[in-house]
């Protein structure tokens, strides 16, 4: 195996363990299996035993079930996992192999277990060997047949083969593929669920059985399956004639197939009828006590396997329904944006989480992107979305700057009757010039695609979770301002896109770069590829995936420019201010002078909140010219002009005009109908 790789999962240092010689010698393989990192190291006398080349196998158990049936490695999976609970050190197990010509022989393994100074398994190292010749030549096959039929009788191993069903098409291909339908000699089976009065068909019979009309039929209808339902008892056919005598609406379609005797059992759970199964058998006559009792616990396992499962899809289906009507039900167009979506579930069962995307259309040739993830997979987890999605929309069209949005939604989480955290992620994007005010809320950084295919991660300062912020009285979220260039494309999305098994979340985002700039240029097409690849990784959380390109037709202006609204008695939206006028001026090049241009905003601000009623708007703009300046306006609803005036004896006021016209290159007032703007300009650096 790649030394690299290895290292990167941090397998132990003498891994895999070294065969003995006289292991291959006695045609015996051997493996090593690290239980940390999951890899199953194999050497090639191991291999030859699963009829497996080099080329084939990857160090991953699961690569195995081409050659191990499924009901076998359901049965070793639990025989492993109960070793590993119970502190036992050792265990041996035959087993079912098919080889790669589909033919069925049998394999011994034995696995030691070996644990840390605390107890806990880390590693099972042990051999594999063909065991065919040995039980086909000795009594211990015989013997090994009894144990294996006392041990694993049909109701048990079906019922340990049904614990891993999650949806009724699971536990049809369980009881298809289940040994015990060959223990038992049945050919075929035949399966109906009672759905709304009726009996639907779920699993057909051998091919050419289906009969024309009976895919829903009626309890009262004089079909074997209708028969066991209306008198929830079974219907054990002893003979073709039998069948003939007793059926013969149904015998005629079916008489070609060479059915000799049948089983058909009622569904029974919780004391109702939810269906009924028929096993169907060739060559057998008649049933003995046994095997009837046999068949009727048969019955009542699958029956509770189906009702489990029929919940778990009702419960999916309902969180999923509930997933969906809380996201958009569409994007909006947005002039000079264009934007692709993506929401993938989560493939196993009803873990349906709290994973959202948002856009939102803001005045000026702004938009506002949203990408969040509820902590929990559950339906309450999806409740809790949705509220958080109303809210952080309503707070944004107030136009809230975006610290003040990331934190009222905090706190609203935090009020909310949950005790759910949050992560988000929410940019403002002005599309005429292409600046983005990004505030993460504990989210991962999202990317950037060049318009010439290249990638590259955006790292922002972030603050808390939303909720946790609020509870541990950290509402201070960083402001980072980024500026996106016609034809580049911001890339949000939420951790299952990047979460791989024994990886951290640094080599899930290279991956991902590294698939960004790889694929499709067109946008819907490089949304959809990015969930196939969590489908080709087998990811198992959900995926929320939001894209938004600015279009180069959005020629940008000279410079850029930011505005906010500031309240009064809102403190949270004067520091949100600051940190945009410090990431702006940061971030168009004006470092130097950053401190007297936070200084003199911050005079301004505090003089119209002071001074007038209806708190200010605050603007951030570069001019450009014969030299490039940067201009802060202060915008309030008063028409009464500030002057100039010398502090009190105290010193503690009429400073800020003086202060002002020390920091600034220039300042003045200007009347802005029912009121005035006062602003300030200062000479910064030309823009590389």
């Amino acid at each position: 195996m790649d030394d690299r790789v290895a290292g990167a999962l941090s397998l132990p240092d003498d891994w895999p363990a070294h065969p003995d010689l006289s292991l291959a010698l006695n045609r015996m393989g051997s493996f090593d299996w690290d239980l940390d990192s999951g890899l199953l190291h194999m050497d090639r006398p191991a291999l030859e035993v699963f009829d497996l080349r080099a080329d084939e196998y990857d160090n991953r158990p699961q690569t195995l079930g081409l050659r191990v049936p499924a009901d076998e490695g359901i049965r070793l999976d639990a025989m492993v996992s109960e070793v590993l609970k119970s502190g036992r050190s050792n265990y041996g197990a035959y087993f079912r192999l098919q080889s790669r010509d589909g033919t069925l022989r049998w394999a011994h393994t034995q696995g030691f277990v070996r644990r840390d100074g605390s107890g806990r398994p880390r590693r099972i190292i042990g051999i594999v060997r063909d065991a065919g010749p040995e039980l086909a030549e000795s009594a211990a096959r015989r013997e090994l047949d009894e144990e294996l039929r006392r041990r694993t009788s049909l109701v048990d191993a079906t019922t340990a083969a049904l614990a891993h069903a999650r949806t009724v098409k699971d536990v049809i291909e369980v009881l298809k593929n289940s040994e015990g339908m060959v223990l038992l000699g049945a050919t075929s089976l035949v399966m109906g669920l009672i759905e709304a009065g009726r009996i639907h068909l779920v699993a057909d019979g051998p091919e050419g059985s289906f009969v024309p009309g009976t895919r829903y039929t009626r309890t009262d209808e004089q079909y074997p399956m209708s028969e066991v339902v209306r008198t929830l008892g079974p219907r054990f056919i002893e003979s073709a004639e039998d069948f003939a005598t007793s059926y013969p609406v149904l015998w005629p379609h079916i008489s070609h197939l060479g059915i000799t005797s049948a089983a058909y059992l009622p569904l029974i759970a919780q004391a109702r009828p939810i269906g009924a199964l028929g096993l169907l058998y060739s060559g057998k006559d008649g049933f003995t006590a046994d095997e009837r009792n046999l068949l009727l616990a048969l019955g009542s396992s699958i029956a509770q396997s189906l009702q489990r499962a029929m919940l778990y899809e009702q419960e999916h289906d309902l969180a999923e329904g509930l997933q969906q009507a809380m996201l958009p039900r569409r994007i909006p167009d947005v002039p000079g944006a264009q934007i692709a979506v993506r929401y993938r579930s989560a493939r196993l069962g009803r873990d349906i989480g709290g994973d959202w995307y948002d856009v939102i259309p803001l005045p000026g040739g702004r938009v506002g992107a949203v990408i969040g993830d509820v902590q929990g997979h559950d339906t309450h987890a999806a409740a809790v979305m949705g509220q958080l999605r109303i809210v952080l929309r309503a707070y944004a069209a107030e136009g809230h700057s975006p610290a003040t949005v990331m934190a009222r939604a905090s706190v609203f989480l935090h009020e909310l009757d949950t005790d759910r955290f949050a992560t988000c992620t929410y940019a403002e994007v002005d599309l005429t010039t292409g600046v983005v005010q990004l505030v993460r809320a504990g989210h991962v950084d999202p990317l950037v695609r060049d318009a010439d295919g290249g990638c590259h991660r955006v790292p922002s300062e972030g603050g808390l979770p939303l909720g946790l912020s609020a509870e541990f009285g950290r509402l201070e979220y960083p402001v980072g301002t980024v500026e996106l260039d016609p034809g580049q494309t911001m890339v949000l999305f939420t951790d299952g896109l990047v979460e791989l098994p024994g990886a951290d979340l640094d080599e899930g985002t290279q991956r991902l770069t590294s698939l960004i700039t790889n694929g499709p240029q067109d946008l819907d097409r490089l949304a959809d590829r990015l969930c196939v690849s969590v489908d080709e990784r087998g990811g198992e959380d959900d995926v929320a995936i939001l894209l938004l390109r600015r279009k180069a037709a959005q020629a940008p202006q000279p410079g850029g420019r930011l505005q906010q609204h500031v309240g009064q008695n809102d403190p949270e939206a004067l520091s949100s201010a600051r940190h945009m006028i410090r990431a702006a001026v940061r971030a168009w090049g004006a470092k130097d002078r950053a401190d007297e241009v936070e200084l003199a905003a911050d005079e301004l601000v505090t003089n119209a909140l002071m001074h007038t009623d209806g708190g200010a708007i605050v603007t951030i703009r570069v001019l450009t010219g014969p030299e490039r300046r940067l201009r802060v306006d202060v915008e309030d609803r008063s028409s009464a002009l500030p002057r100039r005036r010398d502090a009190g004896e105290a010193g503690v006021s009429g400073r800020g005009l003086m202060l002002v016209d020390q920091l600034a290159d220039a300042w003045g007032v200007e009347s802005r109908g029912t009121g005035k703007c006062v602003w300030s300009e200062f000479v910064v650096p030309p823009r590389d």
